[in-house]
Parts: C-alpha cells; sequence; structure tokens
C-alpha cells in the first residue's frame, strides 16, 4: 500500500527516525541506499556497501537537521532548553536553510575505504541525498582530513547554512518523501 505525507503513520515514522541514535540512524541511512541503488552488503568493516555491478566501494553518511540552539544550557533555564528541545520545536524544513543556523557533521569519513560516498540530511519535511567521489571529498568546503588529534585519514565536513546551496548545486542525487522512504523499506 503506497502512504502519503499527512498520513498518521508516516509522521509517527518520521519522527521514530529522528528519535533513533547514531547507529540506529546510520543502519536506516544505509538500509535506504542499498534499496536505492540495489547495491550489496561490503562483507567488510571498512565500508558499508558493495555497488553490484562495479565493485564500487560505497560508504553512507547521514544527519537529522535541527534548528541551531542559540542558548547554552544555564542553572537558570534548564527546564525551558528541555522543554524546547523537542522534534516539533527544532526539526528544520528544507525550505528553511537560509531561515535558521544548522550544522551537520558528516564525520568519519576515511578516503581511502571508499569509491563513492552516499551523504545526506533528513529534514523535518523531506530527505536530500547526495553522492560524491572519493576523491571530491578533497575539494568539499570545510573538509579536514582530521578529525580527531592523531587519527589520519579519517575526516570531517559540515553541511550547514554557508554551504548547503553548494552541496545542492553540485552533488544532489535525489530527494524523497517520508512517504517515499516508507514504501521503500516497506517493500
Amino acid at each position: 500500500m503506497d502512504y502519503m505525507v499527512g498520513d498518521e503513520l508516516i509522521e509517527e515514522f518520521r519522527d521514530g527516525i529522528f528519535a533513533l541514535r547514531t547507529r540506529r540512524f546510520g543502519t536506516v541511512a544505509e538500509i535506504m541506499v542499498k534499496r536505492l541503488y540495489d547495491l550489496d552488503e561490503s562483507g567488510s568493516l571498512a565500508f558499508d556497501k558493495k555497488d553490484r555491478h562495479s565493485n564500487e566501494r560505497i560508504e553512507v553518511k547521514f544527519s537529522t537537521v535541527m534548528k541551531e540552539n542559540d542558548d547554552k544550557i544555564r542553572d537558570d533555564n534548564v527546564i525551558d532548553q528541555c522543554r524546547k528541545a523537542n522534534l516539533a520545536n527544532r526539526a528544520m524544513k528544507s525550505s528553511e536553510t537560509n531561515r535558521y543556523s544548522f550544522d551537520c557533521n558528516i564525520q568519519q569519513v576515511k578516503r581511502k575505504e571508499f569509491d563513492l560516498l552516499y551523504y545526506g540530511l533528513f529534514f523535518a519535511d523531506k530527505i536530500e541525498v547526495y553522492k560524491m567521489t572519493s576523491d571530491e571529498v578533497l575539494d568539499c568546503p570545510g573538509y579536514s582530513d582530521k578529525q580527531h588529534r592523531g587519527n589520519e585519514g579519517e575526516g570531517q565536513f559540515h553541511l550547514n547554512e554557508s554551504n548547503i546551496e553548494y552541496h545542492r548545486r553540485n552533488f544532489l542525487e535525489r530527494v524523497l518523501t517520508y512517504a517515499d522512504l516508507y514504501n521503500l523499506l516497506e517493500g
């Protein structure tokens, strides 16, 4: 059955994705990319998926997009900050990237371990999927090949209000609604 955006089920599904933490969220993104591009499991801990036709090594990195908090948590505002931290207040729509500050860190990028990087953003209203080669990562605005002191070969870059249009112009592969994603994962 095909579901439409606005269905209570789809909203619950989207909210659940935003509630997932780190590895569990990453697994959802990996399954999405695997099904979108008909990929195989990698059979390796070094990269996430493998293209069954070209044998290219695929890495998958996604982030949820949340409006940046303007205020630090302090003794006098801790309750208020916790109340404002919910999905309804912070999840950002794809059309709001020039209205609010946000910072999505694409991290643990080990360029020598993959050929293609699928990365992207889960907005409140849709999912943007981007694709770049390992070599293109080097020219990504703000890319640093040192994520942590002493970690050579493991880098990161950020998607934020100052560079989102660069990524959209140069690397946007496709856009999905949450209904699209639900139907993809259900099938």
